[in-house]
């Protein structure tokens, strides 16, 4: 076991070093991340002045940043391309090779964005306080692990179809419309918003953005954090069982 966290390290370090090369692209990554959040400030800070919403996007802006994961990209290609037979052979868990590559993009998400960040905090009325954002913080280490399990375990369609990118892609769009980006989730109408409270997609990244910006009662953080940690064991069950199967299958077909 204490392997793990120094093997998890070393592909931490190995793809830091990787991406270095891809910097250019990773401009591009963190570009897009961006366009959500800003839209959603300049149209919800201008339909409601007094909600303060500023806080609430700038903070979504910041997860978005250390929860991206792109398996679909970096994980699915190497069963396309017959790369996962030497994962097999490796002597530890294959999934830390794509969490050591996940957890490193995210640096580079998080490093190349600290700028846009600091410049969005000085011109949007941004209100942050030091209880709220301690509170956030087991909430984006939570969504930070469940955004990563649930694009892992799309990124694993690409045992059974070719078509992986268009899988996560739907649930990309999932997470935009049921996830607080197209709207804050405590702004949806009462009939709907415990459905949208419920839900996976608002515990990947709206959630922590709310208890940020301090939109929450102390009850509902709480209730926020026992679905988080529901969905966590979920989607933790879900990827092994799916990662089980599609194994069988790859070693079946011969790799």
């Amino acid at each position: 076991m204490t392997r793990v966290p120094r093997l998890l390290v070393a592909y931490v370090q190995r793809f830091l070093l990787l991406w270095l090369a891809y910097r250019s692209f990773a401009y591009t990554l963190v570009a897009n991340q961006a366009v959500t959040p800003l839209i959603g400030l300049a149209v919800w800070s201008a339909a409601l002045p007094a909600a303060n919403l500023s806080t609430y996007y700038v903070a979504l802006l910041f997860t978005r940043l250390v929860t991206v994961s792109y398996e679909n990209h970096t994980f699915s290609s190497r069963i396309y391309n017959g790369e996962l037979a030497d994962d097999l052979l490796r002597p530890h868990a294959v999934v830390l090779a794509p969490l050591g590559e996940n957890l490193a993009i995210r640096v580079w998400h998080l490093a190349i964005g600290l700028p846009a960040l600091v410049a969005v905090w000085l011109v949007a009325p941004v209100r942050l306080t030091p209880p709220d954002v301690l509170l956030a913080l087991p909430a984006l280490v939570g969504a930070a692990a469940l955004q990563f399990l649930f694009t892992f375990t799309l990124a694993l369609s690409a045992f059974w179809t070719e078509r992986a990118h268009g899988v996560v892609g739907i649930g990309g769009t999932l997470v935009f419309l049921l996830g607080g980006e197209a709207a804050p989730v405590p702004l949806l109408p009462e009939a709907i918003r415990p459905i949208g409270e419920a839900l996976p997609f608002r515990a990947m990244h709206g959630f922590p953005a709310e208890v940020a910006s301090g939109l929450l009662a102390p009850g509902e953080v709480l209730v926020g954090y026992g679905w988080q940690a529901l969905w966590l064991v979920i989607f933790g069950l879900a990827a092994a069982l799916v990662w089980r199967g599609g194994v069988r299958r790859y070693t079946a077909v011969g790799g």
